[in-house]
């Protein structure tokens, strides 16, 4: 109604694309739904007074802009549209926001994603937007960022390049304030700046040459890779080890998968292709009773801390991947993923695996409830190969630092191929 009047600032809010025509069309509006007819179907109503809202809001007019979308979910309520319920109130949300009052809004942007997920899943990409702007306008950046990037996801999926442009442009800000953030920490030499660029700059350079998704073209590719890849995994502190027969106790097993799909289903959010969620008190008495510090180093021979930190992992639908990458360093020196749950077909052709690259190859790792695998993620290529059809994956992934604690910086580490 309003759209080709509306844009988006340097600040990623509404701002209008000529202001003169923006009021005099927002007058309209107003005109228009002060002067309706008795009997008129409210839906119509509800239409004009959030579009009016919506103008308003991108003028300036912030009170106004509060009142009239206001009215406008009231009649979204009480005629039971709960798609309309969602949109307004993520306008709402907007509204508070753009004053700052981020408490109120925060309530209605969280509001609006709970029922887009349970009722309106064509609007939950929606939601995710503009909770993602919210969340990064206070400084949350790295939750800013998962939900813009499961925001990305879904926009892709439906291939509209406007919202994905749109999308995309709410990413690169964030982005660009967290490398600003690390810059500010990191001191004078900017270490953790340096080392995420080359992380990244590595993980671009190896997904420009290979991919999960075409495992029958890695005997003809590696070559290209193989030189690379040598000089880079020769620095590796654990080699990828397929740790199968650990004997962990199953009642730990259990409560912790039992833990991750709460935690995934309560607060799961999509960062590259895979659903994560922060672990818990389950994991964290795993890891104590089991001693997983004593699990590593008896199986690479490197002597490493407790886990400092820890995330569970699910791939629930068939096709989803993580292409090949490294990780940036903070993750710790040694890497382990515990695989919690793996549901597939009996008679699937093909089974999702965590893959690896070495100097020598490809290592594929069927991980079975129970089984874990590990490595040095920060410096050894890894991903995970396409869910089949009715295929299910859950793992835990744990981070640990060598107790040593030898030095270990990019300085010393092979640059990116060009």
């Amino acid at each position: 109604m309003l759209q080709h009047l509306i844009t988006h600032g340097e600040d990623l809010r509404m701002v209008p694309t000529d202001h003169n025509q923006l009021t005099a069309a927002v007058q309209n509006l107003r005109e228009e739904l002060q002067t309706l007819p008795e009997g008129t179907d409210a839906a119509r109503a509800r239409v004009l007074a959030r579009w009016t809202g919506i103008g308003l809001l991108s003028l300036g007019n912030y009170d106004d802009a509060r009142m009239y979308l206001r009215r406008a979910l009231d009649l979204a309520t009480a005629s039971g549209n709960t798609q309309a319920v969602i949109a307004t109130e993520l306008n709402l949300a907007d509204a508070y926001r753009y004053t700052g009052e981020a408490q109120t809004a925060d309530a209605l942007y969280r509001k609006a994603l709970d029922d887009a997920r349970s009722k309106h899943p064509e609007l939950v990409d929606f939601a995710l937007q503009h909770l993602g702007k919210h969340l990064m306008e206070q400084g949350n950046l790295i939750p800013a960022r998962a939900h813009l990037e499961e925001a990305l996801w879904l926009r892709t999926a439906k291939g509209d390049a406007g919202l994905i442009e749109s999308t995309q442009a709410a990413l690169d800000r964030v982005e660009l304030l967290i490398n600003r953030s690390s810059a500010d920490t990191a001191g004078p030499a900017g270490g953790d700046t340096e080392a995420a660029q080359w992380s990244r700059r590595w993980t671009s350079w190896l997904q420009s040459r290979t991919t999960v998704w075409a495992p029958t073209g890695w005997d003809e590719g590696f070559p290209a890779l193989r030189d690379a890849v040598r000089d880079l995994t020769a620095h590796e502190r654990v080699h990828p080890r397929h740790l199968r027969d650990q004997s962990f106790p199953v009642d730990l097993l259990a409560g912790m998968a039992e833990e991750a799909e709460k935690a995934l289903a309560a607060d799961g959010y999509l960062h590259n292709g895979k659903w994560n969620a922060a672990v818990g008190e389950a994991a964290n008495r795993f890891a104590g009773q089991v001693d997983l510090a004593a699990v590593v180093a008896r199986s690479t021979g490197l002597e490493v801390e407790q886990p400092h930190n820890g995330v569970y992992i699910a791939y629930l639908e068939e096709g989803q991947f993580l292409d090949v990458h490294v990780d940036e360093f903070g993750f710790g020196e040694a890497n382990l993923i515990l695989c919690l749950k793996h549901e597939r077909l009996t008679a699937a052709p093909t089974v999702s695996c965590t893959v690896f690259i070495d100097a020598d190859g490809y290592l594929e790792c069927d991980l079975a409830p129970g089984d874990c695998v590990a490595f040095d993620g920060a410096l050894t290529p890894h991903g995970r190969t396409p869910l089949g059809a009715g295929e299910s994956v859950i793992l835990a992934s744990f981070g640990f630092r060598a107790r040593d604690q030898a030095s270990r910086t990019v300085a010393h580490l092979p640059p990116v191929p060009l």
